[in-house]
């Protein structure tokens, strides 16, 4: 089915879709409580997948050429990451690290953060997650080499399942420089665990 053909689902769709959830769980969504959870719900949802909304490369697009002649690794640390388990829609919960070695130019620390938002507001894996920051930052602003860590603990393996709390899964997606200059992949990395 394409998207051309795929009906519109409707707020009232999603409305009746919890309310059948919670019927599904073995509670009375006519109960006091939960009268207004479906609502609640979907307003919910409506935040936690606005990546759908937007593309987040198009924060990138406003640059600044005027660096100084800097050509160092940035590096934004510790940008929380909130995305759901596109296998059980469970959140999974973390922190990414961006950093770029920069060419000719560089972008707003703050578009970083919106980046890694706008992909991570989305059902998701990690993995796919990790290399769809780092190959944004890599086709927009076209830097020298580009680093994105992430580390996060899953729901769907700390509250069900195999029950491990505190585990936390950490990927990386390097390019450039950042993967293939032995030195710069070290400075990344040494950035990346600075405050650890």
């Amino acid at each position: 089915m394409t998207d051309e053909t795929r009906r519109k689902v409707t707020e009232d769709d999603a409305l009746a879709a919890v309310r059948t959830l919670i019927e599904w769980a073995g509670d009375d969504p006519d109960r006091e409580g939960l009268l207004d959870t479906p609502r609640r719900v979907v307003k919910a949802y409506r935040e936690l997948f606005a990546g759908y909304d937007a593309d987040p490369r198009e924060y990138l697009e406003r640059t600044f050429e005027e660096v100084g002649g800097y050509d160092e690794l940035v590096l934004l640390r510790d940008i929380r990451v909130v995305s759901f388990c596109e296998h059980h829609m469970l959140p999974f919960l973390g922190k990414a690290h961006v950093g770029y070695l920069p060419s000719d130019r560089v972008v707003g620390i703050s578009k970083l953060a919106r980046v890694v938002h706008g992909f991570a507001r989305r059902l998701q894996i990690q993995e796919k997650l990790t290399a769809e920051i780092a190959e944004a930052i890599q086709d927009i602003l076209n830097p020298k080499g580009v680093g994105v860590v992430i580390v996060s603990e899953h729901s769907c393996m700390t509250m069900r399942g195999v029950n491990t709390p505190g585990s936390r899964l950490t990927t990386s997606s390097l390019l450039g420089a950042v993967r293939d200059d032995p030195r710069t992949r070290q400075e990344f990395f040494d950035l990346v665990r600075q405050g650890d």
